[in-house]
């Protein structure tokens, strides 16, 4: 038996056992409708990601390409700790609601946007929805699904990027070749109609309202406002000094360390820095994984439309494998017969990453084929899914109902907070060896630019060094029988 069984007792049993799976009669409507939500997140992100290297650069913002990504991971720092106490206080109803109203208010910001800056902005508003949105759905499986249902669940949440990755990158490709990048933001905000649809009603009937307590939900803690605040401020300003590359940048990079450092510890769980074993574990192992695999592939196309002349269509088309192979490795994770095993497959899962992403620069060499990018990534991607739905089954597993909310925002500022980290780190480094020149004058339309072979290397090098550091992480996740240490 597993060293995390004992904490299933502190989750009260449902008092009788609907019959069926996830899309049995008793959860069809509300898991269609929350895939429909996860549907849309994936669709965002696989057709914003292929119009972004043309966006950056018709608004003149290429030295700002990684701020485009990382501003969305800032403010859903907040949105996640606000999303977490008031899930766990009144419900994940209105935080869902709120949430995908200010995501679709964000495309629509960015897609008028005439300057990088406002850009930017649009992004952060988006970020502040979509971490509402995140956690909230975390709360609404953990109430309303039973235990033996969540890793069937969170493996349809991954099956539900499976199309979008598909017909994402070739739907925002063709859009931003014929009509305009603007259209790929300006589009998306219509699947909003599905999910306030769908999902509301059927949260409302079974996982509104706070937990069943002896007393009076508590108040918001301030102090974890607070906190949260530091954080998003912290990081936006840690992101900024990473931009600037000045030596007076040094003084908004303390600033933000100070606010960060502090914040993050007081959010995270006791030991998650030191890799403690169990839940500290858990979290950490999400960011770590997060933040590697997605700080590399932000980068992945600029560096095929500027370095090997592909399409933007082509670059975002060659990231689609990925999705089929990520709802392969969450669908390995969730089945029965893996479970005494999920330590061992999260452990592969990060190897496959750090492969990955070590691998992906070889297509800086004009005689190695494009395609095996496509096919390292896929690699990659069935790593992620190993190991994504592994953290998220975990966490619930270790989480009594009432903690919830909080261990879920837990589990995603690790993964924002590694996200924005590494991105800044990543964007510095490609902007201090050049990278900002890549994208200059008309490269991106006419299929090519300022070769910086150097700049690409030291974003997807580091983060492969990352992802080994979360192999070792993953080997950390079950706390040690009594009498033993490590």
């Amino acid at each position: 038996m597993s060293a995390l069984e004992p904490r299933i007792s502190a989750t009260p049993a449902a008092p009788s056992t609907p019959p069926g799976g996830i899309l049995g009669p008793a959860y069809r409507t509300l898991s269609v409708g929350i895939i429909s939500v996860i549907f849309l997140i994936a669709f965002e992100a696989t057709a914003v990601g292929t119009a972004m290297p043309v966006a950056a650069r018709e608004l003149d913002g290429i030295g700002l390409y990684a701020f485009g990504f990382s501003a969305y991971f800032t403010t859903s720092l907040f949105g996640m700790v606000l999303a977490g106490q008031w899930a766990d206080r009144q419900g994940p109803l209105r935080p869902l609601s709120v949430g995908i109203g200010g995501f679709a208010a964000g495309l629509v910001c960015s897609g008028t946007a005439a300057v990088m800056g406002v850009f930017v902005l649009g992004r952060a508003v988006q970020g502040f929805g979509g971490g509402l949105v995140i956690v909230a759905l975390y709360v609404v499986v953990s109430r309303a699904y039973e235990e033996r249902l969540r890793p069937a669940i969170m493996a349809a949440f991954a099956a539900s990027w499976v199309v979008p990755s598909i017909v994402g990158p070739l739907a925002a490709g063709t859009v931003t070749e014929r009509l305009g990048w603007r259209w790929v933001f300006l589009g998306i905000p219509v699947l909003v109609v599905v999910p306030l649809i769908v999902a509301l009603p059927a949260i409302r009937r079974t996982a509104s309202g706070p937990v069943e307590t002896t007393g009076e939900p508590a108040a918001f803690d301030r102090r974890r406002i607070r906190l949260a605040l530091g954080i998003s401020v912290g990081a936006g300003l840690l992101q900024y000094a990473a931009q600037d590359l000045r030596w007076l940048s040094l003084l908004p990079a303390a600033a933000g360390a100070a606010l960060l450092v502090p914040a993050v510890l007081g959010l995270l769980p006791r030991g998650t820095y030191r890799a403690r074993r169990g839940l500290p574990s858990v979290v950490l192992l999400r960011g770590v994984a997060a933040g590697a695999f997605i700080g590399a592939e932000s980068f992945v196309p600029l560096m095929l439309v500027t370095q090997r002349g592909l399409s933007p269509t082509l670059a975002g088309f060659s990231l689609a494998l990925g999705g089929v192979t990520w709802a392969l490795g969450s669908w390995v994770q969730s089945q029965g017969r893996t479970a005494p095993y999920r330590e061992r497959l999260m452990v592969a899962g990060m190897v496959m990453v750090a492969l990955a992403i070590a691998a992906a620069p070889a297509v800086l060499i004009e005689s190695v084929p494009v395609w095996t990018l496509a096919l390292a990534w896929a690699v990659g991607s069935l790593g992620m899914g190993l190991v994504i739905g592994s953290t998220s089954v975990l966490l619930m597993r270790l989480s009594a109902p009432e903690e919830a909310g909080a261990n879920s925002a837990a589990l995603q500022i690790s993964d924002a907070v590694a996200n924005v980290v590494l991105l800044a780190a990543g964007g510095a480094a490609f902007a201090a060896l050049g990278g900002g020149a890549v994208g200059a004058g008309h490269a991106l339309d006419a299929g090519g630019g300022a070769s910086r072979p150097a700049a690409f290397l030291v974003v997807f090098l580091p983060m492969a060094c990352v992802a080994l550091v979360g192999a070792w992480v993953a080997t950390r996740l079950h706390e040690r029988p009594a009498g033993k240490t490590g």
